[in-house]
């Protein structure tokens, strides 16, 4: 069961109330007949809101609400939302989802126009869920909803944020285990805030927590580090992630590197001191190499070897290249955040959520 903390009228009035009147920023985009369904359109709150980002994901669907729906149920009888995000997924996910919709006044789906990336999708969902408490979880069952008990607990001693933190990672390759252990600890010295090693989005959040990150602009998102970045109190829940239940991982290697980058260019200016550094210390190189040629003309020796000239030379204009390739994230990403474009778009919400 919820504590009554989590039931408190009051407490979730003022978080609300916050949350209207800051200036919050446009960054996804709802259809006007969708509108009365955001936390701001006139809906009642739910207890417990839970956020499932999906991608080409039917054949976990079944199984995924057959566990979730019992926890759900006896953490808040009654009073709780299963919000399932389809992004732009190319199987029959959406179509698993309305079914399950309409079964059950509990789930709703939300179907994005298109494939926007899991951080993004799961944005959405937390823009549109309405719980006094929100659950993130993704659908492959690697992180096991039978935990939310353990985290309401401790949400119950007053913390604002429990995310689960990985023990061991079962299933997965020396390759995936060692790049994310090299990632963590990589990011911990690039960047200006802590964020705990081992953990990924899976968490529960409260409602002051949530409104707060959905007040956040930027598109290029590492959702994690955002809600570390907001800090409130938040606790460790160590865990062990299960093996994939059923069809294969949505990140390779190349989506494990763009959200890296996307990690460490939000969240430190590192990178660009490091370039600044660099870029120093292959001058100082130059120029000393400079002196060395003349001074040895000035002595009549004939300067040899071109060959380590070209070398020297190519190795310069390698460092200029990866020190622009630098600024280049940075100035890229600043463009884009410019245009203001909207993050993500809504095409159809389907489901009835109860209480309202």
């Amino acid at each position: 069961m919820i504590p009554e903390m989590f039931d408190d009228p009051h407490s979730f009035a003022r978080s609300v109330a916050l949350a209207e009147t800051a200036a919050a920023p446009a960054r996804g985009v709802v259809p006007d007949d969708l509108g009365a369904l955001s936390p701001r359109g006139g809906r009642s709150a739910v207890a417990l809101s839970v956020v499932v980002p999906c991608y080409n994901e039917e054949a976990v669907i079944d199984a995924l609400l057959a566990r979730l729906e019992p926890v759900c149920e006896a953490a808040a009888p009654g009073s709780y939302e299963i919000v399932l995000v389809n992004d732009g997924s190319h199987d029959g996910t959406w179509a698993a989802i309305g079914a399950h919709a309409a079964r059950s006044p509990h789930i709703v789906g939300i179907d994005l126009s298109r494939n926007h990336g899991h951080q993004l999708a799961l944005t959405a969902g937390l823009s549109l869920c309405r719980g006094n408490h929100v659950l993130v979880i993704d659908a492959d069952l690697q992180d096991p909803p039978e935990l939310l008990p353990e985290m309401l607990a401790l949400a119950g001693q007053g913390y604002d944020v429990v995310y689960g933190q990985r023990i061991d990672r079962e299933g997965e390759t020396w390759f995936k285990k060692s790049s994310a252990s090299l990632f963590y600890r990589l990011l911990e010295r690039l960047i200006d805030i802590p964020i705990p090693r081992d953990t990924g989005d899976f968490r529960l959040m409260s409602r002051a927590v949530v409104d707060a990150f959905n007040r956040m602009p930027e598109r290029h998102r590492f959702v994690r580090g955002m809600v570390s970045w907001l800090g409130f109190r938040q606790v460790a829940l160590p865990y062990v992630r299960e093996a994939r239940f059923a069809g294969e991982t949505h990140y390779p290697l190349a989506r494990m590197v763009g959200l890296a980058v996307d990690a460490v260019t939000g969240f430190s200016i590192k990178p660009l001191r490091m370039a600044s550094i660099f870029g120093a210390v292959c001058g100082t190189i130059g120029l000393g190499l400079v002196v060395w040629a003349l001074w040895a003309w000035l002595e009549g020796r004939t300067v040899s070897g071109w060959t380590s000239m070209i070398a020297v030379t190519l190795v310069l204009g390698s460092a200029q290249l990866m020190i622009l390739g630098v600024f280049g994230e940075y100035l890229g990403r600043m463009y884009i955040e410019t245009k203001n474009r909207p993050a993500w778009i809504v095409r159809e919400i389907t489901g009835r959520p109860p209480h309202d």
